[in-house]
């Protein structure tokens, strides 16, 4: 079993505290370091070199997405996660922009972001679930039009655009097949179309892909 080593960036020493303890209840997880501002994030990502860092958005002297940008340009090679109590669109997109493969809620579930780390850490993108959903189903029918638009120029057909609106609603390929009416096979086949279409490799960032283009 692979250990995964964690860095925790947090201004609360409370919250980090807490964050080992649950953390290292999992076999598989280490916390090696803990950073209490953004610069010393910067500082520990860079020397200690984890396989996942934690990072909070608000913290002194640079704040999480200044310490996130400042990561990726020295080359720091590990995945970001931003832990976070901001449940806003905004600061999502100005995290993934910045280089960060995950975004949790600091109130969610200790299996969210137990699962979150294992996803990261095997090349996927995790945002807490319910968060795209809400985002999504902010946008009413008088939006779409835009949309559709927008998602037009990677050369999606008008199904594949259907399709990829609901994936970016959560919803699973049985799901999506029962509500356009057509077979699980074919919902697959537009799925893997969609993602070669937007150069995108999982359901997430299906999802934040949309939000973009809002």
């Amino acid at each position: 079993m692979n250990m995964i080593r964690v860095m925790i960036a947090d201004d609360h020493s409370l919250m980090r505290k807490g964050l080992q303890q649950i953390l290292e209840l999992e076999d598989d997880i280490k916390v090696i370091a803990q950073a209490k501002d953004g610069q010393e994030a910067v500082e520990l990502g860079l020397a200690t070199a984890p396989d996942i860092i934690l990072m909070d958005i608000n913290m002194p002297i640079k704040n999480g997405l200044q310490a996130i940008r400042e990561l990726k340009e020295r080359g720091c090679s590990a995945q970001i996660i931003v832990l976070t109590i901001h449940e806003d669109r905004e600061y999502l997109l100005k995290s993934v922009k910045a280089g960060a493969s995950g975004y949790v809620m600091k109130d969610a579930e200790s299996d969210h972001l137990i699962e979150a780390i294992r996803d990261v850490y095997n090349g996927q993108t995790y945002v807490q679930p319910n968060i795209t959903t809400s985002f999504i189903k902010e946008f009413d029918e008088a939006h779409k039009p835009d949309v559709n638009k927008k998602l037009q120029h990677n050369n999606l057909t008008q199904r594949e655009i259907e399709v990829l609106l609901l994936i970016a609603e959560g919803k699973n390929n049985r799901e999506i097949a029962e509500e356009l009416f057509i077979s699980d096979k074919t919902v697959k086949n537009h799925v893997s179309n969609i993602f070669r279409k937007i150069d995108v490799s999982d359901r997430t960032q299906a999802a934040v892909y949309v939000l973009k283009n809002q």
